[in-house]
């Protein structure tokens, strides 16, 4: 199936934000989350909405989202600033509980609409690939066995991209056990966002 040619950015998100192709699917509706505009320099790629985000219809308004800020050093309206952030998930709407934490994002989202939203972001300078979602779909081949190896080869995936965990209290554990996270790839994190949200190139 074609997909349409969208001329603007603005054209192609109401068609996001309308999507209901796995209406019959999500426990509690289609309510598909996805920030961006044409001016954003860093692009977040996380995993889906969790059922609070949902409700609040705010990505990352959750103690996931206060994590992640803190990471990258920037205030709630900084972030929030779509000309500075594009927030696009892998999957758009909350997919419902697992067994251990929320299903995975539905593959819809990206098939449908992943590459025609990444075209129209043509300021991107950096994306950070938030869990293993993330990881898999932009690095493909060049992950590595497990997430916490590849988030200690960023080097490796720099300067385009960052990989990184998800700041789910959920992984306070992993925090707690992987020390060098925070001293070695969080300074990094922070002078890569403030370069590229300074209107910088992102250097190594």
């Amino acid at each position: 199936m074609n997909k349409p040619a969208y001329p603007t950015l603005e054209a192609l998100l109401a068609d996001v934000r309308n999507c209901r192709v796995c209406e019959r699917d999500l426990p509690l509706g289609p309510r598909p989350i996805v920030r961006a505009a044409d001016e954003a320099r860093i692009l977040i790629v996380g995993q889906a909405p969790g059922a609070r985000v949902h409700a609040s219809g705010i990505a990352w308004s959750d103690a996931s989202g206060e994590r992640l800020r803190s990471w990258l050093d920037v205030d709630v309206t900084s972030f929030y600033d779509e000309t500075q952030f594009a927030i696009i998930p892998m999957g758009f709407c909350y997919p419902g509980r697992g067994t251990s934490g929320d299903k995975p994002p539905r593959r819809e989202c990206a098939q449908l609409w992943l590459d025609s939203l990444l075209e129209k972001l043509h300021n991107v300078e950096l994306t950070l690939l938030i869990g293993q979602y993330a990881q898999r779909h932009f690095l493909g081949a060049r992950r590595k066995p497990s997430l916490t190896e590849t988030v200690r080869a960023w080097a490796e995936y720099a300067p385009a991209f960052i990989p990184l965990p998800h700041p789910s209290p959920r992984n306070q554990a992993w925090f707690k056990h992987h020390p060098w996270f925070e001293s070695e790839v969080l300074p990094m994190l922070r002078a890569r966002v403030q370069a590229a949200t300074a209107g910088a190139g992102v250097n190594r």
